[in-house]
């Protein structure tokens, strides 16, 4: 029989080494690493669509908050956040943009069918995912408008899909999805709980270990709230998207063409952004009510295709006055030339500096005369444009609003893809288990070494209990009862 002592190390360096195998296991398991910059494609519903710009309800959607359109009718939400961890495979991450529906136009000029799906979030846990988003509906019947946020609106079928040991950018493609309990509540009624809804794909950089990670700068305050109500600007940008039926036309079945960037533009999926603004805004101007602005921008657009397109637009510039503002370009099409073309004008009368910064944020535009003619007569004088937005940075410390994020450009997703997980990876048929285990496997040396560690350490107390109870008063007492004959 082992002493006391001696059999109590044996346990001790058992576990001690059990404890020591686990511990990295369950660190690296936590390591979430953070999720930006990506891009969510998701259609909602097409029924749906159809259904609202149909004959029946004579309705339409409008983007909203920076989303775009891709492909034949699906949405895309952009600038991912979140986290994964690659252990688990566990997953979140939200994206921003949004969709308005309108359909079953009233006498008074509201509508019926009023609904706007935005800011969808997807969760991913265990083999199962939800996609969460915020609704404003109005319910049919009573006609009350419900806010509800991050309704558990869609159950993901993740069915051969492996989260685990995932690298950047990790990649779902075209993954079902069916209208949850809830979802159907908050959608007004129009489909029942288990109704398959558009597949969503999504693409979304991870950045490295936490170890690897260097710290970001934290951002430089404002001049204290003092306000900035005339003179140099610091910096400007003004976003726009043209048109977004223009777009899909550029890049449709027709045209077959493309649009490049050029001078420092940047694309935000939805809208171009024209950086690095300068000029002069004043919060009042003489006898003009509201604020004045002239400012130039840097960057150019170039839309191309099939059947003579070739548009060009350069050196954007703005103008506020009296609560008005024009956007003005240079403008080129097929060759023939013109300066400072005024191409559609605004509201402005909110324009006004706020802790440095003065913003418009999605303001409707309206075609000019001389934008119809830029367009090659396209579109009609007073036609609806895309939303304007425009940041003017009154203090070298104050920050433009960000462009949507729409991840690295590898990620691009394949609409054609089947559904397989991870780290870029362009799709499989093979279907992976989707299970994720509560811990890692260990590695099999470790797991046997464990295995005979903890066989040593129960013969060895099994051994000490038998010997106890033989010597115990003729080997009659019950081993738990048996008193300890073997003192230090």
């Amino acid at each position: 029989m082992l002493p006391r002592n001696t059999l109590r190390a044996v346990v001790v360096a058992v576990f001690s080494a059990l404890l020591a195998a686990l511990l990295p296991v369950a660190t690296a398991r936590a390591e979430e690493r953070p999720v930006g910059g990506g891009r969510l494609d998701w259609g909602i519903k097409a029924s749906f669509q159809s259904y609202v710009t149909g004959p029946i309800a004579q309705g339409s959607w409008s983007l909203v908050q920076g989303a775009a359109t891709v492909g034949g009718s699906d949405f895309r939400f952009h600038s991912a956040t979140g986290g994964y961890d690659p252990r688990s495979g566990a997953f979140r991450s939200a994206f921003s943009g949004g969709v308005h529906f309108t359909g079953h136009r009233e006498s008074g000029g509201s509508y019926q069918l009023d609904l706007t799906v935005s800011r969808p979030s997807v969760r991913i846990s265990g083999g199962s995912g939800t996609l969460s988003v915020d609704l404003v509906s109005k319910e049919r019947g009573s006609g009350k408008v419900t806010t509800t946020r991050q309704v558990p609106f869609a159950s993901l079928d993740l069915s051969g899909i492996d989260m685990r040991g995932g690298t950047s950018p990790i990649a779902l493609r075209r993954v079902p999805a069916t209208l949850t309990a809830q979802g159907a509540k908050a959608f007004a009624g129009y489909y029942t709980a288990g109704t398959a809804l558009d597949p969503v794909s999504l693409s979304v950089d991870v950045a490295g270990p936490a170890a690897s990670r260097k710290p970001s700068a934290e951002p430089k305050p404002t001049a204290g709230g003092k306000k900035k109500s005339e003179g140099r600007i610091a910096d400007a940008a003004v976003d726009w998207g043209v048109r977004r039926t223009f777009r899909e036309y550029v890049t449709g079945e027709v045209t077959k063409g493309r649009w490049t960037l050029s001078g420092g533009a940047q694309d935000g999926g939805a809208l171009f952004r024209f950086p690095s603004g300068k000029g002069t805004y004043r919060a009042e101007s003489g006898k003009a009510q509201g604020p004045y602005l002239d400012a130039d921008f840097e960057g150019s657009l170039r839309f191309t295709g099939r059947h003579g397109l070739d548009l060009t637009l350069r050196h954007l510039a703005v103008r506020v006055e009296d609560g008005k503002g024009t956007l003005y370009a240079d403008t080129e099409d097929a060759g023939k030339a013109e300066k400072q073309q005024p191409l559609v004008t605004f509201a402005a009368g909110e324009l006004a500096a706020k802790d440095g910064l003065a913003t418009l944020t999605e303001v409707p535009t309206k075609l000019t005369a001389e934008g119809a003619k830029a367009f090659g007569g396209v579109y009609r004088a007073g036609t609806a444009m895309d939303p304007l937005s425009l940041a003017v940075a009154l203090d070298k410390n104050a920050r433009l609003p960000a462009l949507p994020d729409l991840g690295s450009d590898r990620a691009t997703l394949s609409p054609s893809a089947s559904p397989k997980t991870a780290a870029g990876d362009t799709g499989s048929t093979g279907k992976a288990s989707s299970s994720s285990h509560a811990f890692p496997a260990l590695p099999v040396g470790l797991a046997a070494t464990a295995l005979l560690l903890a066989a040593l350490a129960l013969f060895l107390v099994r051994k000490r209990r038998t010997a106890a109870a033989s010597s115990a008063d003729g080997g009659s007492a019950d081993p738990a009862e048996a008193p300890d004959t073997s003192r230090d």
